[in-house]
């Protein structure tokens, strides 16, 4: 179900179109279709592929990684590392999605089709620090390039980016690269990072953010060569807005030509949530002079520079309302497209079986007291609207420890759930830890359910401020104090559904989760 309207009904749509942690998104067209990728970082499949005809109302139709690689690497939580900024392009009748690992390098799959099969992740360009590559594919000159930023956690370089020439097909790079663009030498920016490369009217095109996630601006930047020089200006800025940022995303043309651009706003524990603005191109530079050599002059984005709340909806055909899914009944014990592993899953935590309901093994685990440790979390993102999550939990695990639950988890954490005490007793648990605790503890006296079955909520208001509740067959209840969500580093909030038990020999049984559900509040 939408939990945010989008789509107004009425020709107009309204700011977020994707209300959620779909951070550094990239959108390409190809036809009358419009595909978007964001980053997935440490999570599992990764890269998530979206579909829309109207840019508006977006609904999510599969991912392109099944998995991290190296698999040992991210057989536990790295939830800062992984899938940084992927850029997503249409070449040669193939869908071509760069990204890079920050403590590897830049990375490349492909496909024929969206929904895949898509390739094995190939290394184009070993290295630390590697981040945000953008190929181009230059129809003028049968050229290819490719330019990427700098992370200074691994490199200790930023602020620039680097400029390669690119084989062809698109599996390696053809030169050490050049510095293009260096982000030191423009009075006042800093943080230069997020490029999206183009060609339009004879120039080569950068678009890019600067100044960081939380109050930085969008650029542009053009070159009649592709390794510079390049002149830039600021395009988008929050101006009187409540948009802060406004941070990288990408151009999109639709077939009668219009051009839009959407982007990412930085919202705390709600993540990077994605906004739609109207772009235009001036008849010359800023002033209006009609500079002859402009070629088209500069993008104007949103409402003459700043971004738009509410606005016209691209003149495209009318679509009924979408959004991502977050509902699930988990039909023969499968997930949804929206739920994503903390690591690599391994065989045998959820288990397919002939009814409705996810069957999650209690793994067996050292860091059972740490959800943010645990690889075998389902997660999906916390929507940016106030909201309800509930879910039916029935604990079948037998083994003393034994334990599962549905959470919010970020730097901070805080579940619900049913636990199995050493006398064979289920109780219902409710627990958190800080940023800075190393376990958790518990945050309500725990109360007996002797059935052993509980209908979990999580009230998330305003400020992602969360309210836990319980009904085991008394009525809803509340339990504990408020939480606040918290984000993690790059990642905004995360629910989640776990089954977990203490370290030891066998198996420690299972619990089963039906009618996940996420309403409005």
């Amino acid at each position: 179900m939408s939990l945010h309207g989008a789509d107004l009904g009425d020709g107009t749509y309204r700011n977020p179109v994707l209300d959620a942690d779909w951070s550094d998104p990239d959108v390409v067209r190809v036809g009358d279709d419009y595909y978007l990728t964001a980053s997935s970082f440490g999570r599992a499949p990764g890269l998530p592929l979206l579909h829309s005809r109207d840019l508006v109302n977006w609904t999510l139709v599969g991912h392109a990684l099944p998995a991290l690689e190296p698999a040992g690497r991210f057989a536990v939580p790295r939830h800062d590392c992984g899938v940084w900024a992927p850029s997503l392009r249409h070449h040669d009748e193939r869908f071509w999605i760069f990204w890079g690992d920050p403590d590897q390098g830049i990375f490349q799959v492909n496909a024929p089709e969206i929904r895949g099969p898509w390739t094995a992740p190939h290394l184009v360009k070993e290295g630390k620090g590697l981040i945000d590559p953008c190929p181009l594919w230059d129809e003028e000159s049968g050229e290819a390039y490719l330019v990427h930023a700098w992370a200074r956690s691994r490199s200790g370089i930023k602020n620039r980016f680097t400029g390669h020439r690119m084989h062809p097909d698109g599996t390696s790079l053809l030169d050490e690269g050049k510095v293009i663009v260096d982000g030191d030498r423009i009075p006042g920016w800093f943080t230069l990072e997020g490029p999206k490369l183009y060609r339009h009217d004879g120039w080569f095109w950068i678009f890019a953010p600067a100044g960081g996630v939380a109050t930085g601006w969008q650029g542009a930047f053009r070159s009649r060569a592709f390794f510079g020089p390049y002149e830039g200006r600021s395009v988008l800025e929050q101006g009187d807005t409540d948009v802060n940022g406004p941070h990288q995303g990408g151009w999109v043309r639709t077939p009668s030509g219009e051009d839009w651009f959407l982007h990412f706003q930085q919202r705390g524990a709600y993540g990077r949530v994605v906004h739609l603005q109207p772009m235009r191109w001036t008849d010359g530079d800023a002033s209006g002079s009609g500079d002859a050599e402009s070629g088209g002059g500069w993008p104007v984005l949103g409402h003459e520079g700043s971004p738009v709340a509410v606005h016209r909806k691209p003149a495209l055909p009318p679509q009924p309302a979408a959004a991502p899914a977050t509902d699930d009944d988990f039909p023969g014990g499968r997930y949804g497209r929206q739920w994503q592993w903390t690591a690599n899953p391994q065989d045998g935590w959820a288990t397919q079986h002939s009814g409705d309901g996810l069957r999650l093994a209690c793994v067996r685990s050292a860091g059972a007291h740490d959800l943010r440790a645990v690889p075998n979390v389902l997660t999906q993102r916390l929507p940016g609207s106030p909201c309800a999550a509930e879910v039916e939990l029935r604990l079948a695990g037998a083994e003393p420890g034994a334990r599962a639950g549905l959470a919010v988890l970020g730097d901070a954490f805080a579940w619900i759930g049913l636990e199995r005490d050493a006398d064979g007793t289920v109780r219902l648990v409710h627990r958190f830890a800080e940023s800075v605790a190393e376990r958790e503890r518990d945050a309500a006296r725990p109360v007996p359910v002797p059935a052993g079955r509980v209908r979990l909520r999580i009230e998330a208001g305003p400020g992602a401020r969360c309210r836990f509740a319980h009904d085991a067959g008394a009525g809803l209840r509340r339990s504990g104090p408020v939480f606040a969500a918290t984000p993690w580093r790059w990642v905004g909030a995360l629910l989640g559904l776990f089954a977990l038990a203490p370290e030891g020999p066998g198996r420690a049984g299972a619990a089963v989760f039906t009618h996940f559900r996420i309403t409005p509040s």
